[in-house]
């Protein structure tokens, strides 16, 4: 994909994510996803609607502002001739968001190589990625841990 569709691909992709009814219910913000995909930064307030019984971030809450990042990144990253899925996750609760937390997504080279490389035959690979969530002074709050299901589509497969 080319730099400039990429860049307007992120663009369109924050400004439907801010749109989202879900997003926008749990006071979640996309704050910035980076022209080249590679970066995301996600921020929830605290608010009365998204807090839980004893008044800190719902745990619901954290793990939807983290839930699409990884595999959102990766689709236009990876292109057209590969299926990128969410498979499992999980999240491990640290300690209690108490005002504003924020997560911050990276995808480098070394993955996107690791991906086609082991895909490369037409393999499906699952790889495992976690994510920080942190509150304003950098305290962590909780980690998500994803695992994604990465394949070639059947027609790469057949030209690979």
């Amino acid at each position: 994909m080319s730099d400039r569709k990429l860049a307007r691909r992120a663009r369109l992709l924050r400004l439907g994510l801010n749109l989202y009814p879900p997003y926008i219910g749990a006071g979640i913000r996309v704050q910035q996803i980076s022209p080249d995909c590679r970066q995301a930064r996600v921020k929830m307030a605290l608010r009365w609607y998204n807090r839980n019984f004893v008044g800190t971030q719902f745990g619901g809450s954290l793990y939807s502002m983290v839930d699409p990042f990884y595999m959102l990144l990766l689709m236009p990253l990876l292109g057209d001739d590969y299926i990128v899925w969410d498979k499992a996750a999980s999240i491990d609760f640290v300690t209690p968001g108490k005002g504003p937390v924020y997560a911050e997504f990276r995808i480098d080279d070394a993955l996107l190589a690791d991906i086609r490389a082991k895909t490369a035959g037409g393999e499906k690979y699952l790889p495992e990625l976690q994510v920080d969530i942190r509150d304003a002074a950098g305290t962590l709050v909780a980690t998500a841990h994803k695992t994604l299901y990465v394949r070639l589509k059947p027609r790469a497969r057949q030209a690979a």
